[in-house]
């Protein structure tokens, strides 16, 4: 066992030094047929160990593109092993991950291979949690907010908090009254995919940020009851919304909501971006089924194929749209 063990770490010597020579080209398309050797022959380990070994020092050495490559493969290799995503295959993911240039295209590739893989053989059918907030929390650094938030909604329990920083810092490239259309980012697209928590410390960590910096200028005002704290922002009716709406949905009250969404009707009929996911919101968490849009065309093809028109009710009250397939099991969803 420890004679193939020294063979293979002679081999990926011998690699490592084609790189080092600059021999970068040379040194991947051997790379490709040791591990398609190994691989032919069920060696996962040695085919993974020469991969992951030699992609690092190209990545290091700026040649994104065979380095990513060799990632892709490796993670192809997992696919093949039908490897679990334990600590270990992912940790060896994430070192190739931080090691990619933000603006080599293969990485976006790469990424999408990890969390596929993760998917389909671990237990989180939307992608491994951790795979996520790694790769969100890459895009957040890098201000490429709409592929950080892809990934960090579906993340771990540190995502919310680099979640909604991120979107902060978005906000204050814009106009103050924008606040909510910022906050929303994160408030609903959580609310959407169960993650109740996760809403709550994103407007928590959101407000207190806006009332921090803009401290005397919005007026702010600390209102309480016996049953909730809350802040007020005069200036920015739909911040206030969006708070009222995580108090009614951790009490759960249908009513409360009919009463919050008549009160705050005039401020929505001008976003009707949020319409859809608030129906899909209150059909999940207080029983309010969505208005069914009946369209005779649709309802007729849908029965030639088999389907029906509208869903019947009574089913599971989760998103039809814009959220994952099956609903993730994230860490610390509620």
């Amino acid at each position: 066992m420890s004679g193939k063990g020294n063979k293979i770490e002679k081999i990926i010597s011998r690699l490592q030094q084609r790189i080092s020579e600059g021999q970068f080209y040379e040194a991947q398309q051997q790379t490709r047929v040791v591990a398609a050797r190994y691989t032919k022959a069920s060696n996962w380990s040695a085919a993974i160990d020469v991969l992951y070994n030699v992609a690092q020092p190209l990545l290091k050495a700026g040649q994104g593109g065979s380095g990513g490559d060799l990632c892709v493969l490796l993670v192809d290799t997992y696919k093949q092993a039908e490897l679990k995503p334990d600590s270990a295959a992912k940790g060896k993911l994430l070192t190739c991950l931080r090691l990619f240039d933000s603006e080599e295209p293969t990485r976006k590739k790469y990424i999408g291979e990890m969390i596929a893989w993760s998917s389909k053989y671990g237990e989180y059918p939307a992608g491994d949690p951790e795979l996520h907030h790694v790769a969100g929390s890459l895009y957040a650094e890098e201000q490429q907010p709409y592929d950080a938030e892809r990934h960090l909604i579906l993340g771990t329990r540190d995502s919310a908090e680099v979640l909604a920083r991120m979107e902060y810092e978005w906000y204050k490239e814009d106009d103050a009254h924008t606040a909510a259309l910022y906050a929303s980012r994160a408030v609903l697209p959580y609310l959407l995919t169960g993650n109740v928590r996760a809403a709550n410390t994103c407007y928590q960590i959101f407000t207190s940020a806006l009332t921090q910096d803009k401290q005397g200028q919005l007026g702010v005002q600390d209102v309480s009851s016996n049953t909730a704290d809350i802040r007020v922002y005069p200036s920015i009716p739909l911040l206030n919304f969006l708070g009222l709406l995580l108090l009614v949905i951790q009490r759960g009250s249908a009513d409360l909501y009919k009463q919050l969404a008549a009160k705050y009707a005039s401020h929505l009929k001008d976003l009707e971006i949020w319409n859809e996911s608030l129906e899909m919101i209150a059909e999940m968490y207080l029983g309010i089924q969505r208005p069914r849009q009946s369209n005779p065309l649709m309802d007729m093809m849908s029965g030639f194929f088999g389907g029906g028109g509208a869903p019947a009710s009574g089913g599971a009250r989760r998103p039809a749209v814009k959220a994952p397939t099956s609903m993730p099991a994230a860490e610390g969803l509620d």
